[in-house]
């Protein structure tokens, strides 16, 4: 598994998100859609969350909530983006957020978490 260098965020498909979190330590998903008004909304602070030092070793990802079944159901439920928190290839936590700080929030519980040692 590999740490990231450069921050930035790559938009991707199910299958590519299968193949980051597996290759990357830590990995920060949104599900979005275009249509949705709080994605927009967090879109800017997703983007400088993405630029910051403080989480310069989590790769972020954007995949679009039409692409996966799972992802989709919850957008249809709760008009909000979907967020999923990976470490060394394993799912730690996912919520819809509809709020920055909230987030932020989660970012910080990824970034703070321990990986287990080979």
């Amino acid at each position: 598994m590999i740490e990231v260098d450069l921050q930035a965020i790559q938009e991707v498909n199910d299958e590519g998100l299968r193949r980051l979190i597996h290759d990357h330590l830590k990995v920060f998903v949104k599900f979005t859609s275009e249509n949705c008004a709080i994605c927009n909304a967090l879109a800017l602070p997703f983007a400088k969350f993405a630029d910051g030092a403080a989480y310069q070793p989590i790769l972020f990802l954007k995949l679009n909530a039409d692409q996966n079944p799972v992802a989709k159901k919850l957008m249809d439920q709760h008009v909000a983006p979907f967020f999923v928190s990976y470490c060394q290839g394993r799912l730690l936590e996912c919520d819809v957020l509809t709020k920055e700080a909230d987030v932020r929030a989660q970012l910080d519980r990824l970034r703070a978490f321990a990986p287990v040692k080979a």
